[in-house]
């Protein structure tokens, strides 16, 4: 629930801040005419997102080993990336994304393409709501493992609380709320996620392990199973939310850390001025 919890959170302030800027532009230059072509953009994108997570979770069931543990196992490394490359990406334009919202919102209006707002919100949510349904699909099947469908079932509820709370938040930006510190919400979330990406990425090394598509490093590293069990108490905890295991390949134990230290202290860096790179070139 955790997991879900902050998956949800994450990735819906950021749909709910950019619906939120979208919505706040048109009410401010009086062309509140034009709010139902942004609802039916966002709720298209949301309805797409649904699907594709529904899917996803189907077309698992229907697979049998090996393919089963290669789908899963891909999946999580396609998770990764995507929430890996979003987290940079939201850092680096998050103190832009106002004016180039409000840029292409000035354009679409100015050419008499008001739809081209509804294409704007849908775009902006269903990049949101693929990352999240590919992020909590790898989330549901490392619960799966850990509780079977009740861990499946508590991701699920988590994320849906997230995302209610999410809500929450964009309404409360876009009435000009000034108690939310977004910098460092999306600071704190990112370093937790990037956490439980390393837990994402050394899972799926680990199914490719089983299926003996790695063979390297497939010797266990130690096994403290009789001290921090990864079934019971706060061992199975620990597995739900940064795929802990009491008895780790080498491999996986490998990759987790380079995943974990070399994304972290990238993300820990202060980002660099949008011009800077331009500067430098010219």
């Amino acid at each position: 629930m955790i997991n879900g919890l902050l998956i949800g959170l994450r990735e819906g302030v950021e749909a709910s801040l950019v619906v939120g800027i979208v919505v706040a532009y048109l009410v401010r230059t009086g062309n509140r005419q034009h709010l139902p072509k942004v609802w039916a953009g966002t709720l298209g994108a949301v309805a797409a997102s649904v699907f594709l997570g529904l899917a996803l979770y189907v077309t698992i069931g229907e697979l049998g080993s090996p393919y089963e543990q290669i789908f899963e196992g891909s999946t999580m490394l396609l998770a990764t990336a995507v929430v890996t490359w979003m987290l940079f990406w939201m850092r680096g334009h998050s103190r832009a994304l106002r004016g180039h919202l409000e840029t292409q919102m000035a354009r679409a209006l100015g050419s008499g393409g008001a739809w081209g707002l509804a294409a704007l919100a849908f775009s902006a949510v269903i990049r949101e709501g693929i990352e999240t349904a590919l992020f909590l699909f790898g989330q549901i099947t490392a619960a799966r493992g850990v509780g079977g469908a009740s861990g499946a079932g508590g991701v699920v509820g988590g994320a849906i609380i997230g995302l209610i709370v999410a809500v929450g938040i964009g309404y409360a930006v876009y009435r000009g709320s000034r108690r939310i510190d977004l910098r460092t919400f999306f600071s704190w979330t990112g370093i937790g996620l990037v956490f439980i990406a390393a837990g994402l990425v050394s899972r799926a090394v680990h199914e490719f392990v089983e299926v003996g598509a790695v063979r390297v490093g497939t010797q266990t590293a130690f096994d403290i199973s009789r001290v921090l069990s990864q079934d019971q108490g706060a061992g199975s905890l620990l597995r739900a939310i940064f795929g802990y295991t009491a008895q780790p390949e080498v491999v996986t134990l490998v990759v987790y850390f380079v995943y974990l230290v070399g994304i972290l202290t990238l993300y820990m860096l202060p980002p660099r001025p949008a011009g800077a790179a331009r500067s430098r070139v010219a």
